[in-house]
């Protein structure tokens, strides 16, 4: 079974269908590439999922090794490169609560961030910067 079903609806606008849970999403191209910016574009998106992705197993672990990483927010910069045009770097900057993580505990959140799926998938030449405030 499929997982999206996506429509292209005009505009350079699509709407995204997540089959399983019924949520959609509109995407907009952005305004230095003709589109109104008015939603996420698919780089963003694809910037969006390194981060939530990396956010997401660093939960899982922190969950494995009882300790937490509620409140946690992240910054995500997508930086775009031409010839062709492309998403070069993503950097993601992690804000961690001031829970006086241990040397242990950075240790297996940046692991989790390293390991995260979408960012084993993305292709090496992609640059990946991961900023971790503790």
């Amino acid at each position: 079974m499929e997982t999206v079903r996506t429509h292209y609806i005009g505009g350079l606008r699509t709407k995204a269908h997540h089959v399983s849970s019924q949520n959609e999403l509109i995407t907009d191209a952005p305004l230095d590439n003709k589109g109104r910016g008015e939603a996420f574009s698919p780089t963003d998106l694809l910037a969006t999922a390194l981060g939530s992705c990396a956010l997401t197993i660093m939960g899982i672990a922190a969950n494995e090794h009882g300790f937490d990483i509620d409140g946690t927010d992240v910054k995500i910069t997508k930086i775009m490169a031409s010839n062709p045009r492309r998403v070069s770097e993503v950097v993601v900057e992690f804000d961690f609560p001031k829970n006086n993580y241990s040397e242990k505990e950075k240790k297996i959140i940046r692991l989790a961030a390293d390991t995260c799926p979408v960012n084993q998938s993305l292709h090496p030449d992609l640059k990946k910067t991961f900023i971790f405030n503790f």
